[in-house]
């Protein structure tokens, strides 16, 4: 009798513990797969934001006894990367941009040739002083990649190349926020190089530095207003402003630095673009009649192609 009870015990116990067992595998189980949320109480906001996107657009036509007359062989290849890095802890911020353009046509009756290149870095440290308005200082370098070239029919003159020119601004202001994704930074004393490094387009004076020198220094005011905006679900807006008034020499001719870009998505990879860029610098002389006024600079792209957002 005793031997029935113990073994009846023993059975009973070995079918709890596997049943526990059982419990304890499905809790596991239960936990493993279980979806992490986060806790509403936790505020904590993320220090750095960081992306960017990149666009490519590709055309190519041939032709070959066609009656109506045109290029053989046309290609035409536009690119633009804007990459950002945006921090923010307590009253203390630091955004930073970066701009990447570059176009090549190449065509059988015009050669090839570049028809736009810009590198642009702009970097603003701002310590808060309201919620709008912020004490700032800023940072923007400008330049180009490839050597380019004014046209004058088949006549090419060699205009610019890496360094020749480059802007260097530096700015100490007040950088205001009325709305969401608008800044108006505005400095009344800020200091600008003009960099030519190039001896040959030295030699010439280019770009308002001195004959046979590689730079020079301007004090003046400066402003810069940037703005992006979310048209509609498919329409996005980024543009840039800058102005400056060189106090030591024709502070009343405002240098204008101005771009925009329009993008349409068409597919989640697949958009149109339309840039549209204006400059006007007092000392960049090389239109009019005799090729020795200043004139406003316009640029216009439209393409269509792929855009990556990461």
């Amino acid at each position: 009798m005793r031997k029935h009870l113990l073994l009846l015990f023993t059975m009973t116990g070995c079918v709890t513990l596997g049943m526990a067992q059982d419990k304890t595998i499905q809790n596991l189980q239960t936990e493993g797969s279980r979806a992490i949320k986060k806790d509403a109480a936790d505020t904590t906001k993320k220090t750095w934001k960081k992306g960017g996107l990149f666009s490519l657009n590709l055309s190519q036509a041939a032709l070959s006894n066609w009656s109506a007359g045109g290029d053989n062989f046309s290609m035409a290849i536009t690119a633009y990367t804007n990459m950002f890095a945006f921090y923010k802890k307590g009253k203390h911020s630091w955004d930073n941009t970066l701009d990447i353009n570059f176009g090549y046509v190449n065509t059988t009756s015009l050669g090839a040739r570049k028809n736009d290149d810009r590198v642009d870095y702009l970097s603003k440290y701002g310590y808060e002083l309201n919620e709008k308005l912020n004490l700032a200082g800023l940072f923007n370098f400008r330049t180009q990649m490839l050597r380019g070239y004014t046209y004058d029919g088949t006549e090419r003159t060699f205009a610019s190349t890496f360094l020749a020119p480059a802007y260097v601004t530096l700015s100490l202001g007040l950088d205001y926020h009325p709305v969401k994704n608008l800044s108006i930074f505005v400095s009344p004393v800020s200091s600008r190089w003009v960099i030519v490094k190039d001896d040959s387009l030295s030699a010439r004076g280019m770009y308002g530095v001195d004959t046979g020198r590689h730079s020079k220094n301007e004090m003046g005011a400066y402003a810069t207003i940037n703005y992006t905006a979310k048209i509609n679900d498919n329409v996005s807006y980024k543009g840039r402003m800058d102005l400056f008034s060189n106090y030591k020499h024709n502070p009343q001719n405002v240098d204008l630095y101005m771009t925009n870009l329009f993008a349409v998505k068409i597919s989640r990879v697949l958009s149109a673009t339309w840039s549209l860029d204006l400059i006007y610098d007092d000392d960049t002389k090389l239109f009019g009649p005799d090729k020795n006024s200043a004139g406003l600079q316009l640029k216009s792209v439209v393409g269509a192609g792929l855009l990556v957002k990461f």
